[in-house]
């Protein structure tokens, strides 16, 4: 399958401001200013992960067709340093 992590999270479009943090129930809650028209939060989510994961924006993908603010997605990379983002970013603040 190669190297990559695969996650759900949970946007919230319309946020006053952009953040990647904390679990809601066992997804990473993405927020973003784009309203959910459009393909606009999706892409900004997008931006979001590759931002917080230290990725490129072409490394992070969101399962096609996936529609409301539950979503999969898969980021490419080194697992384990993946992985451990991950786990950083769930921690309750």
């Amino acid at each position: 399958m190669g190297e990559g992590l695969a996650f759900w999270i949970h946007v919230t479009p319309r946020a006053r401001r952009k953040a990647v943090g904390c679990l809601l129930g066992n997804a990473l809650r993405v927020a973003v200013a784009a309203p959910p028209v459009e393909g606009k939060a999706n892409a900004d989510c997008v931006q979001a992960l590759a931002e917080a994961f230290g990725v490129k924006r072409g490394d992070v993908a969101i399962h096609p067709g996936a529609r409301g603010r539950r979503k999969r997605v898969r980021l490419r990379g080194e697992t384990r340093a993946l992985e451990a983002r991950l786990l950083k970013l769930a921690e309750i603040p």
